[in-house]
């Protein structure tokens, strides 16, 4: 390998990394306030409702993100948009931090979650379109290793200040991974695929030969360009999208998909770890350093995924985290329905953190990164940003259910028989994935699209 050629790679790695730190800003923001609200609580005097509507103003924000992502996307490009959302990350967390009361904090969350709806739009649409085939699984789930990363730097940061009681420290520090996307956006470029829609093949041309063979360049051009001709014409409305036969059953494998990644209880788990496990008899301080087990379990999962999503496939990940998931919140329930009255680290106590730890574990290998993947992947390109901003919106909109009704669920039913609902979600989900997920491991996006035109099944 020539030294043009290694320097050229060390680029082309440098841009999916940077591409993806935009996940950084919503990892850390949903990691940290699960142990911000231990304080948080007594300092405003939380109710199980208006704490709820604390943590949901950042998924409300994410919902109006997430709507108007798309499109903006289209129409400007996805850096553009990208450089915008960088700049609302950086605002966001300083309100938090300064907030003088809830409503002020709920009003900097929901800021918050514009930049995470924009952000979870365009991102895994952004790499999908810039990485090569045969590493798109891999690439994408980049993402989801930033969303990651951010959490565990949330529960870190959490325990460290947690001495202290300050939230403030706790949510303001989420300006050190804003500094750092916005800083890695200038060494990223716009997608090659958003190039050829505004006519500028030749720029598509320059951005397809860093990752690409001269020949692999040429042909994947080819494949762009005839894919877009193939959807000139076409409405890109979302009811444009429901009246094409060909492209509702991919909308509603998209909506299902992002749907079930939030209601089968990963985010009841992220969210409230520490307010679960004070129920069950941990103190707090035991309750916020529990958080870094599920931190490590999130890191180790997404190793996983990155290592396995372009070997074994999309599908074979599904289906054995989906199983997984099931077993690990049905032995959670089990214990807090059957065994005594929790005494913090006794049978209760332990089985449920083990349980959450294991449950993240499968949840992050499978539904909690390859969601990202096949919504970024299994969209037609006239329509691929619209399209994720339907099934993106639904996930928010899930995302903002199970926040929002935790808490009180938690108060009237309990943990066990909540983390039961859960496990049944989850069997639910296995039955979906089964018979309607579609396996695009391998495949270039525009072969994705011409299997779905054709209505050819693309396991």
């Amino acid at each position: 390998m020539t030294r043009h050629s290694s320097r050229r790679l060390r680029r082309v790695g440098l841009i999916y990394a940077f591409g993806a730190l935009g996940g950084l800003n919503w990892g850390y923001d949903t990691g940290v306030i699960s142990a911000a609200l231990v304080y948080l609580r007594r300092d405003f005097s939380l109710t199980s409702w208006s704490e709820a509507w604390v943590v949901t103003g950042l998924i409300l924000g994410a919902m109006g993100g997430a709507a108007v992502g798309g499109r903006l996307s289209d129409r400007f490009g996805r850096w553009k948009v990208l450089l915008a959302t960088a700049g609302i990350f950086l605002v966001a967390p300083l309100g938090m931090a300064a907030a003088p009361d809830e409503t002020v904090l709920f009003l900097f969350r929901l800021l918050a979650g514009v930049g995470a709806g924009l952000t979870a739009v365009i991102l895994p649409v952004y790499l999908s379109e810039i990485a090569p085939a045969r590493i798109r699984g891999r690439v994408t789930a980049l993402y989801v290793l930033a969303i990651v990363s951010g959490q565990f730097l949330g529960f870190v940061v959490g325990l460290l200040y947690a001495p202290m009681e300050s939230w403030r420290w706790m949510l303001g520090l989420s300006v050190v991974p804003s500094v750092l996307f916005a800083a890695g956006l200038f060494v990223i470029w716009e997608t090659p695929r958003w190039l050829v829609l505004q006519g500028r093949e030749t720029d598509a041309l320059r951005v397809l030969r860093y990752a690409r063979t001269e020949q692999e360049a040429h042909r994947e051009l080819a494949e762009i360009r005839a894919a877009e001709a193939r959807g000139a014409g076409e409405e890109r409305s979302v009811l444009g999208l429901l009246r094409r036969r060909w492209v509702r059953p991919i909308l509603v494998v998209g909506v299902v998909v992002a749907v079930l990644q939030q209601i089968t209880g990963a985010n009841a788990i992220i969210y409230y770890a520490p307010t679960t496990l004070q129920r069950v008899g941990f103190t707090d301080h035991a309750a916020i350093a529990s958080n870094l087990l599920i931190g490590v379990m999130n890191v180790i999962a997404l190793i996983i995924a990155l290592r396995y999503a372009d070997r074994w496939g999309r599908r074979p990940l599904l289906l054995l985290g989906t199983v997984g998931m099931a077993l690990s919140l049905s032995v959670l329930a089990a214990a807090n329905l059957l065994m005594p009255t929790p005494d913090g680290f006794g049978p209760v106590g332990v089985l449920t953190l083990v349980c959450m730890a294991l449950y993240i574990l499968m949840f992050q290998m499978s539904w909690g990164s390859l969601t990202w993947v096949l919504l970024g992947e299994i969209f037609p390109l006239r329509v691929r940003a619209t399209a994720m901003a339907v099934a993106t919106t639904s996930l928010w909109s899930a995302n903002a259910v199970v926040a929002l009704g935790f808490p009180p669920l938690l108060e009237a039913v309990g943990v066990g028989a909540l983390f039961a609902g859960f496990a049944g979600v989850c069997v639910l989900a296995l039955a979906f994935t089964w018979r309607w997920v579609p396996e695009t491991k391998g495949r270039s996006l525009e072969e994705i699209e011409a299997h779905f035109r054709d209505a050819r099944p693309t396991r």
